[in-house]
């Protein structure tokens, strides 16, 4: 995907947010730090453009949450970032925007994290880039595009303010 390509799904998972929701009436986006993070804002953005109203936007930092972190004493350890969520997700419609699907681990983590803060009236995920392989029962409510690839396979979405330039490639390892 180049970045008109990418700015399209992101507009058209605006739309499908909206009209899932029926309109921005308490939804808030949270997106997955990092590159959930410019997503979000994007379609926060679109969202805005499309209903005239704003929609909260908050960060997520799952590192805590994950299951693949290594055992402690490790000298390893992951940087821990910080979580900015600036409002109350208690019933609120959260809408959790990663760049990739892959397993499903990193969506359960950032699900195990919002619980952490309260508790949503209802959790809906959006990604840029579903490739499959999932090893846990999640989906995605929102995809921009799917791509099927192999285990050998990655994908690299590049987008600011994180990188220089906004594309969606895929890698083989």
């Amino acid at each position: 995907m180049d970045e008109s390509a990418m700015g399209r799904a992101l507009n058209r998972i605006a739309h499908e947010i909206l009209e899932s929701n029926c309109g921005a009436e308490s939804l808030c986006l949270v997106g997955i730090r990092r590159r959930g993070e410019p997503m979000a804002r994007r379609i926060a953005a679109s969202i805005a453009a499309i209903e005239g109203q704003q929609v909260p936007v908050g960060v997520l930092d799952i590192t805590l949450y994950r299951d693949d972190l290594s055992p402690a004493g490790d000298m390893d350890m992951p940087r821990v970032n910080e979580t900015q969520v600036p409002f109350s997700i208690t019933g609120r419609r959260v809408v959790l925007v990663d760049d990739v699907i892959f397993t499903g681990r990193t969506a359960r983590a950032a699900i195990d994290a919002l619980f952490q803060m309260g508790r949503p009236g209802r959790i809906q995920l959006a990604v840029l880039v579903d490739r499959g392989h999932r090893e846990l029962p999640i989906r995605a409510d929102f995809v921009g595009k799917n791509v099927p690839t192999a285990r050998s396979e990655m994908i690299a979405v590049r987008m600011p303010p994180i990188d220089e330039d906004t594309a969606v490639e895929i890698w083989t390892l």
